[in-house]
């Protein structure tokens, strides 16, 4: 059993992805993006979408699902949030949860999600989704999937395609605020293995009477992230452009260099800003910054990638031209 260190008054900044905070202050100061916002929120509202649960979902509670009350308990408890989200299961065979709704943000995990996971990787999932409600990521996400998912299908083609490059933009948002909320996860779990065995099963399924080797995946995700070409890193971006969620591999690469950082450690020891602090407030400079570095990081590491294959190709014509000269 995992013992947990309580992160007392944790702000969220502590594990906030350099590239999540860059990209939502990106969308925030485009011009009427917050009116749009508050316009959604306000014909929406969360009694409209709390009853959609109330109605046809399982509300947990102390009697109701205590073992998955219990769960949601620790959470809570392990990043010291002092308001409890409503919890719903929905009957779903696909395996997702999600927190939504915009001043009282509430979390649903589809009865898939526990049939796939064990406790342990349940736990996880709750986690993540309250680093979702801890950043403020809830209420965009909800109006993300409103216009992605209902508003832009039922426009006239040539709008859609000027309305391309803002849902492009929102979804790199949308998939960088995933790696926000699963180092928030981490934090409140405090379990390697229970992260990367979720992310395992998201990816490939239960075990089905076979052996899982969580950390033969954990380098398929190095794999991933290192072992490829300035091409393959194209192929990624075209594969990745139009997708709400990271890769598995790439949500478990990301983590396991996050752990590799000593970020996790330090924070775990108690380095971390508290709630309510100047600590805790990121200029937007900052948040600019470490995103441009962290992107800067990708290509150069495509680059470099680039420029071996160039040298490994100029050695292998060099070669094939003594060849055929002797």
């Amino acid at each position: 059993m995992t013992t947990r260190v309580p992160l007392t008054q944790i702000a969220p900044t502590a594990w906030e992805h350099p590239a999540d905070r860059a990209a939502l202050n990106a969308l925030r100061r485009i011009p009427g993006f917050d009116d749009v916002i508050r316009r959604v929120a306000a014909a929406i509202g969360d009694r409209g979408l709390r009853h959609l649960f109330l109605a046809d979902a399982v509300r947990v509670g102390p009697t109701q699902r205590p073992q998955l009350h219990a769960l949601w308990t620790e959470v809570l408890e392990s990043l010291d949030w002092p308001t409890r989200p409503e919890l719903y299961v929905t009957q779903s065979p696909s395996v997702n949860a999600g927190a939504v709704g915009f001043g009282e943000p509430f979390v649903v995990i589809n009865s898939g999600t526990l049939e796939l996971l064990s406790p342990d990787e349940q736990r996880f999932v709750l986690a993540h989704e309250l680093g979702h409600i801890m950043s403020g990521h809830v209420v965009y996400r909800t109006i993300a999937n409103i216009i992605l998912m209902v508003g832009l299908s039922a426009l006239p083609f040539l709008a859609t395609v000027a309305l391309l490059p803002f849902q492009i933009a929102l979804l790199e948002w949308y998939r960088k605020s995933e790696l926000s909320s699963d180092r928030a996860a981490l934090l409140a779990t405090q379990d390697r293995t229970a992260a990367m065995m979720g992310f395992l099963k998201l990816a490939g399924g239960k075990e089905y009477g076979d052996t899982l080797d969580m950390e033969t995946f954990v380098q398929q995700a190095k794999e991933y992230a290192i072992d490829d070409t300035a091409w393959d890193a194209v192929l990624k971006a075209i594969n990745t452009a139009l997708r709400q969620h990271p890769f598995r591999t790439v949500r478990a690469g990301e983590l396991e260099r996050w752990i590799e950082s000593g970020d996790y450690a330090r924070i775990v020891a108690g380095e971390y800003p508290r709630r309510g602090t100047a600590e805790a407030q990121r200029p937007y400079a900052e948040d600019f910054g470490d995103a441009a570095d962290y992107y800067k990081e990708k290509a150069r590491d495509a680059g470099a990638q680039l420029q071996d294959m160039a040298s490994r190709a100029k050695d292998a014509f060099t070669e094939a031209f003594r060849s055929a000269t002797r």
